[in-house]
């Protein structure tokens, strides 16, 4: 990764991979609750900037190298690239949902970052536009429409079934499965 960063972007891109190698080393041990919080806060410096104006392209799911090296995206980029590395801290998938929300105050579609600290819990929300992790109970500015992540999908809809689970192979979800295929090939 380091090397991608360094030849396709930049110094400073290599030194932000630097940074979140250094900062995986030193939350390995953490408990989850020091993982969440500087994984956040990591990201949440980065630059907003939307994917027509950043990429060209109306919706792009960037990889976790492409938000480093570049460092801007969307509320979909600080989203994966917290998620992955979440994962490499050994975060349970099963814990971490990508979830699509309404953003109230902006009436905008909207991603967060939901970890849930049990199964049946209220699941604590990752965000860039609120950098304090809070309880979704707390966020009444946001309303969930769904939560996926590689195993699952969960629908919000009361209507489509609230809390159903439905297996990923049974979904499609094509930028999901475009931008696993861009991290593979990375």
């Amino acid at each position: 990764m380091l090397k991608h960063l360094k030849t396709h972007y930049s110094e400073d891109a290599y030194r932000r991979g630097l940074a979140i190698n250094r900062l995986i080393e030193e939350l390995y041990r953490e408990d989850i609750d020091v993982q969440l919080r500087e994984v956040n806060r990591f990201f949440n410096h980065f630059e907003y900037r939307e994917d027509r104006d950043h990429w060209g392209e109306e919706d792009y799911w960037a990889t976790p190298s492409e938000f480093l090296g570049t460092h801007a995206g969307d509320c979909e980029d600080f989203v994966v690239a917290k998620y992955f590395t979440l994962r490499r801290l050994g975060v349970p998938d099963e814990r971490l949902y990508l979830t699509y929300v309404k953003a109230l105050e902006q009436d905008v579609a909207h991603m967060v970052l939901s970890y849930f600290p049990t199964p049946s819990s209220i699941p604590q929300i990752l965000d860039n536009y609120n950098p304090m992790i809070l309880r979704a109970d707390k966020r009444r500015d946001l309303l969930p429409v769904y939560s996926f992540n590689a195993h699952s999908l969960f629908l919000s809809n009361a209507s489509a079934g609230l809390g159903r689970s439905l297996p990923t192979d049974k979904i499609k979800n094509s930028k999901w499965t475009r931008l696993l295929e861009d991290i593979r090939k990375e």
